[in-house]
């Protein structure tokens, strides 16, 4: 039989991920989609001219996936704003707070993130807040922290947001202050946040067409990753606009899928809720899905916002029986559960502690006992999930949503140690026993919270649960390493499962999209602390070239 093709991809090792064919040498690609997948043989029935591009024998496998990123944050972060080191000190963090207002104008915001967790206590005072002033120029000033629940604001941010000593903190946030004269020192935790990220939309606007170049630069850069599928984590209106004048417009070159704000503790966008679902249909386009929802349970380990079964490490402002707190009852999630699932969306909850992932559980069962089959569950990050509750997540055919990566030693696992016992702290990311118990994994990379959505860490990370920068010595709880074909099934199949985007991608099989990379070597085959150099030559989209290696 012949077959009718404008692409011929050949003389390639090609991983499909593709149970039924996992190997092949050939790829032939009609209109942007996979027509055959084989070998040699399929040359000769190939009909018409087609376009061949012969590889060389190098290594072919699907486009990579993201189950979890903030990608117009990342793209705009990456145009305009300033990049901290999460490893700087706080005279390091000055200094280039110094150098970047230098260059601004005298009334700019300066905005930017990335200062690592470990510096919230250096930063719990008034003469870091004058320290800030000073390195500024007294400009207004919010900076994310390396978790991007918390920020570090100057003087003149907080008089524009409206935060003094007589403001009240939020229900679900915490602004810190001086304990003489409950003046705001300048870090504010979770959703204290809101009102400085709202004074500073108001005072820079974007339009529609801003915001889409944001967007497709952080595409841009997950395509030199080999992403070419992905999921925002925390989708707003602006962002569901932008995506559809991409699409609209022929350059959404990405699978995306987006997760509809229901609260939010550290963006500080509206509309939210069913006001937001309400308008998702208007911006479903044919490479974007606005298919789920985002639901913030807790916090995060770092600011003792996360939910624990067991308490913190006892401090002056907690005490020694604190757990954390979750922003929703249990019947208030469940009730939204219910509520989205009515109206065929599925969701993202946000649970870092191991109580908040277990509320998540038991409003996952109601849903399932009321009959909704089809919704899909992401337990985003669950970096600490009970003993007793790993065989559930199966059960319930809930999505263990592994992002950031945190599986292996980092500053932000030094930083957890500060507020939670070791031997607690270290039982991150059991990833071994969730693909034991028969859970599916998918992998993320929470970008900008770290500052790289490179997936080739994470990937060599989940295999030995060694830093792969070998920066900081040691393996976290390596008994939890996986093997290199589950990481990638991980970050690829599995990403795609998770997302409801494995109709169109995440495999190399006829009737899917012509998504795949060409990488410089074969992360099957070569020793496992070399994963994380691996780099991308191509990135191909629906059959088009989107990004080649150069240098």
């Amino acid at each position: 039989m012949s077959i009718t093709a404008d692409q011929v991809h050949r003389n390639a090792r090609i991983h499909t991920l593709d149970p039924a064919r996992p190997a092949a040498s050939v790829l032939v690609v009609a209109g942007g989609t996979i027509a055959a997948v084989g070998d040699e043989e399929l040359l000769g029935r190939v009909v018409g001219e087609p376009e061949v591009v012969d590889h060389g024998g190098a290594f072919l496998m699907p486009g990579l996936g993201d189950v979890h990123n903030h990608h117009l944050t990342a793209g705009r972060a990456d145009l305009f704003e300033l990049q901290l080191d999460a490893a700087a000190d706080l005279q390091d963090l000055l200094d280039a707070i110094r150098g970047w207002s230098a260059k601004l104008a005298p009334d700019a915001w300066v905005v930017g993130g990335g200062w690592g967790s470990p510096l919230i206590p250096a930063l719990s005072d008034r003469t870091a807040l004058a320290a800030l002033d000073e390195a500024a120029s007294g400009r207004p000033v919010l900076l994310r922290d390396d978790s991007c629940h918390n920020r570090w604001v100057s003087s003149a941010a907080l008089a524009l947001a409206g935060i003094d000593a007589d403001s009240p903190d939020p229900a679900d946030g915490t602004v810190m202050r001086d304990p003489a004269t409950r003046a705001p020192v300048g870090l504010l935790i979770e959703a204290a946040v809101i009102p400085v990220e709202r004074a500073y939309a108001a005072s820079a606007p974007t339009s529609v067409e801003q915001n889409a170049e944001a967007s497709r630069r952080g595409i841009d850069i997950l395509h030199s990753f080999g992403i070419t599928s992905f999921q925002d984590a925390a989708a707003s209106l602006a962002m569901l606009q932008a995506l559809k004048h991409l699409d609209d417009t022929g350059r959404l070159d990405a699978w995306v899928v987006t997760s509809l704000q229901v609260n939010d503790k550290i963006f500080g966008t509206y509309p939210l809720g069913q006001d937001l679902i309400d308008r998702r249909e208007g911006y479903r386009s044919t490479h974007h899905r606005p298919d789920f929802v985002k639901i913030f349970l807790d916090g995060v380990p770092t600011s003792k916002t996360a939910a624990f079964l067991d308490p913190y490490l006892p401090d002056d402002e907690h005490g020694t029986e604190w757990r954390g707190e979750t922003t929703m009852s249990q019947d208030e999630l469940t009730g939204w559960l219910l509520t989205v699932a009515e109206q065929g969306l599925s969701a993202k909850i946000h649970c870092t502690g191991d109580a908040s992932v277990r509320m998540t559980l038991d409003a996952v069962a109601a849903v399932r006992a009321a009959g909704h089959s089809r919704p899909t569950f992401h337990i985003a990050h669950g970096q600490y999930i009970a003993d007793d509750d790993l065989p559930r997540l199966a059960e319930l055919g809930v999505v263990a949503d592994i992002s950031p990566a945190l599986w292996f030693p980092t500053v932000i696992f030094d930083a957890i140690c500060a507020c939670v016992p070791r031997g607690r702290a270290e039982k991150l990311h059991p990833n071994r026993s969730l693909l034991d118990a028969g859970v599916l994994i998918a992998g993320g990379s929470d970008w900008p919270v770290v500052p790289s959505p490179n997936p080739w860490y994470g990937i060599q990370g989940l295999v030995d649960r060694a830093d792969p920068t070998g920066t900081i010595p040691g393996r976290l709880w390596p008994e939890q390493g996986i093997t290199v074909a589950e990481a990638l099934h991980a970050y690829t199949l599995g990403a795609a499962r998770a997302m409801g985007t494995d109709d169109v991608t995440g495999s190399l099989e006829p009737g899917k999209s012509a998504d795949f990379v060409v990488l410089d070597r074969d992360p099957l085959s070569v020793p496992v602390d070399q994963l994380a150099a691996t780099a991308v030559e191509q990135t191909w989209f629906a059959g088009r070239k989107v990004h080649e290696r150069t240098g």
